[in-house]
């Protein structure tokens, strides 16, 4: 008898035959899930024929057992990735990476099966693409080891029984949406078949000590597509983001079991590949004229400090609502900056289009970046600039004071490093190097000339 599914709600519990837009108990849009339930006959049959079934566990004694990560890990052939993985690819781990169309899933996957297969028994199965298409990509990255095999398949059945044949150290499955099981009649990238591929995935690489990494598909909203069980089910989480036409692309860990979610790996496309840059400041500010709204960040990529260049513009509206526009920055912490700038400085941006751009293609997360939006939105206001010997970096908060920032002498060697002379930041780092400042109004009169 095939399963039957129904529609939850994950706020308030409601259950639905089908799916509709917002939930008629609660009032919560989007929030139904498809899940798999028991017909109400075989309850009561499961329930008793698993008190009947079970058995006791057998166990061992935790102070016996040897350590997960002193086992051998597959090294990528990314120094940096290497890092963001908390030393490499664990074997028998499961790893989810999510990202962008594309933006450079498959080509990075190719990319470590070749660094992979040079040593280990590697396999590519892909359920988006024939053999042909993966041929001409592996070609043109040098994955040509014959210890790299391909397979093309949809059958989340047929993937985890190869898993299980233990013949194969690393298995790349892509991607986890065009998996169906055969016992689950929904189409393939439903909640009910992401889920249960994932689980039979993930149980067979466990079994058999074998490596998993799994490609995922995102929403339009950037986040990973499906239920988030199959992100609590698996190992490592990995996003790969940033402009899929250029610029730097960033993956990072936002899940980790075996290392630290601080680190990042930072690339850029070129003809052969993915490459690892080893100096972002440096590449991000070689382009760089001063003119006025144009402020240099210190930041952090995770422990990574890099030096990017902030960029601003402001016009006249031609409307009577000015439009806020930011590239790689949080457009509701833009808002709020506009305002604490209206407000403590006495600036006058109700009537102008005000536009952020990070250059480089980078998302910027970091509070820190407070102080340099605040400057390069008056800097380019009034027509005037900042020094270039000047780094800036520091939280505005709302009464315009200048606030702490995370990890500051990183940032003062990295600014250092690349020959400026002075940073502007918090009164609160106590170094030479540091300008220190503490209030937005007095900074904006003494530096933006």
């Amino acid at each position: 008898m095939k399963a039957r599914s129904q529609f939850v709600c994950q706020q308030c519990g409601a259950a639905y035959a089908k799916w509709v837009g917002q939930c008629t108990n609660c009032h919560t849009w989007n929030s139904l899930v498809e899940q798999i339930v028991e017909l109400e006959s075989n309850k009561k049959t499961a329930i008793e024929k698993g008190r009947v079934s079970g058995k006791k566990l057998s166990f061992v004694k935790l102070k016996s057992v040897t350590p997960s990560d002193a086992k051998a890990r597959l090294l990528t052939g990314f120094k940096d990735l290497d890092i963001v993985l908390g030393g490499g690819i664990l074997m028998g781990s499961v790893s989810l990476l999510a990202g962008q169309p594309g933006i450079g899933k498959s080509t990075l996957l190719m990319q470590i099966c070749a660094e992979v297969a040079k040593n280990h028994n590697v396999l590519y199965v892909s359920g988006e693409e024939s053999a042909g298409q993966v041929k001409l990509r592996a070609e043109r990255l040098g994955a040509d080891s014959e210890k790299l095999s391909f397979a093309a398949s949809t059958s989340g059945n047929d993937i985890a029984k190869t898993i299980e044949s233990g013949e194969f150290n690393l298995v790349i499955v892509d991607s986890i949406q065009t998996l169906a099981m055969d016992e689950i009649s929904s189409a393939p990238g439903t909640v009910s078949q992401v889920t249960n591929c994932g689980n039979l995935i993930i149980r067979a690489a466990k079994q058999t000590d074998t490596a998993v990494v799994i490609v995922g598909h995102v929403t339009k909203e950037g986040t990973l597509a499906g239920p988030k069980v199959l992100e609590h089910l698996v190992d490592v989480v990995l996003n790969f983001e940033g402009d899929r036409y250029g610029g730097f692309k960033t993956v990072r860990a936002i899940k980790n079991r075996f290392g630290s979610t601080n680190e990042v790996a930072i690339f850029e496309m070129i003809s052969s590949g993915l490459k690892e840059v080893q100096n972002p400041s440096a590449a991000l500010l070689a382009e760089r004229t001063n003119t006025d709204g144009s402020i240099i960040l210190a930041t952090l990529e995770g422990n990574r400090p890099i030096l990017v260049e902030i960029q601003a513009l402001a016009t006249p509206s031609n409307f009577g609502y000015p439009k806020r526009t930011a590239s790689g920055f949080d457009i509701n912490r833009l808002n709020l900056l506009i305002a604490v700038l209206e407000r403590r400085t006495k600036l006058k941006l109700s009537d102008k289009d005000i536009f952020i751009n990070v250059v480089g293609g980078m998302k910027i997360q970091d509070s820190a970046a407070d102080l340099a939006v605040c400057m390069a939105i008056a800097s380019a206001v009034a027509g005037r600039k900042l020094s270039e010997e000047y780094v800036v970096f520091g939280e505005v908060g709302l009464g315009g004071e200048i606030r702490s920032a995370f990890r500051a002498d990183q940032r003062i060697a990295e600014a250092k490093k690349l020959g400026f002379k002075h940073a502007i930041g918090p009164a609160t780092v106590h170094n030479k190097f540091v300008v220190p400042v503490k209030d937005l109004r007095e900074t904006l009169i003494r530096y933006v000339k």
